[in-house]
């Protein structure tokens, strides 16, 4: 009997103990406040994620509506010839641009039919030559002058930022950057403070650059200070923003072009090799050669050649060249 009660007694002080483990140890020790805190955390995840969610999604939406507006500026707007000629940093008129691109053409035909080539491979020339040639100097000369704008681009954001911090006004910080900027982005500068001071508000000034300068960059410049015109806010910040998103924008360039160095190199060793080869035949055995500009089936083979070789020369250029 006596083990009997002492048993009892055990499981009855077990029974006890876990009771108390079960529903009074928790109050004590702070686990039920614990986890009311984890459970409110837990609440508060999804709006936070939400909000992250909303967030990225008007993030997407204003990348989304910029790509979306620079798609459809470059399928409607057709770029006439005087714009062009203005992008490439020329003052020339357009019919300037004709008389010198004919002459040209006329210059190659004469020169070819004297030289006793045929009419068909003279007719080639003299059309690469006034309407090739010059084409393909103007984009040199604008695709030029863009890259100078870019190099010098954030360099004269961040001293706008400087002069608005330092308590000047926006468009005295542009006088700044346009009196001490090197060039091409002195003259763009100094082209909207002209159109700011016949009365066009300063946002739709610094819109306008785009128009002369058709980079992403200088759209990102015009967007900033229009909105920031039309709606307020810290300019200087915004403008930061900017600056560091095209030091950005220029490093990734960079890298990009690094990488793709090795093909450059390798596709003009392969487009140069034809011509190098020819003229090299040329001064060796020059009577081998001469058939491809003297026969008619040479000439013909020749222009077949060349027809060839640029349309190679055009895949492998759109093969190196990256977009981002």
């Amino acid at each position: 009997m006596k083990i009997q009660s002492l048993a009892l007694a055990f499981l009855a002080a077990t029974a006890i103990g876990g009771a108390a483990w079960v529903f009074i140890y928790p109050l004590l020790s702070g686990e039920k406040k614990a986890e009311s805190r984890r459970a409110s955390v837990a609440k508060l995840e999804p709006a936070v994620r939400n909000a992250d969610k909303n967030q990225r999604s008007r993030r997407e939406q204003v990348e989304g509506s910029l790509k979306d507006l620079e798609a459809r500026r470059k399928r409607e707007s057709k770029v006439p010839l005087s714009t062009r000629l203005t992008q490439a940093g020329l003052d020339w008129s357009t019919r300037k641009f004709m008389v010198i691109s004919g002459v040209l053409a006329a210059a190659c035909l004469a020169g070819a039919l004297l030289f006793g080539g045929g009419l068909l491979a003279a007719g080639g020339l003299a059309f690469a030559a006034g309407f090739g040639l010059p084409r393909w100097a103007l984009s040199y000369l604008k695709n030029r002058r863009e890259k100078n704008f870019l190099k010098a681009l954030p360099d004269a954001v961040d001293v706008i930022v400087r002069g608005i911090k330092a308590g000047l006004p926006l468009f005295e910080s542009i006088k700044v950057v346009a009196a001490d900027a090197p060039e091409p982005l002195k003259s763009e500068f100094l082209a909207i403070i002209e159109t700011q001071a016949i009365g066009m508000p300063l946002g739709e000034a610094c819109g306008r650059l785009f128009e002369r300068m058709p980079v992403p960059e200088a759209n990102f410049f015009g967007i900033v200070i229009s909105i920031q015109q039309k709606s307020g806010g810290n300019l200087s910040e915004a403008l930061g923003n900017l600056s560091k998103v095209l030091r950005d924008r220029k490093k990734m360039a960079e890298k990009i072009q690094a990488m793709s160095m090795e093909a450059k190199a390798s596709a003009g060793i392969i487009g140069s090799l034809p011509p190098i080869v020819m003229l090299l035949v040329y001064l060796s055995t020059p009577d081998y050669i001469s058939l491809l500009w003297t026969h008619p089936t040479g000439q013909l083979m020749l222009v077949g050649c060349v027809v060839w070789m640029s349309m190679g020369i055009f895949v492998m250029k759109r093969m190196i060249n990256f977009d981002f």
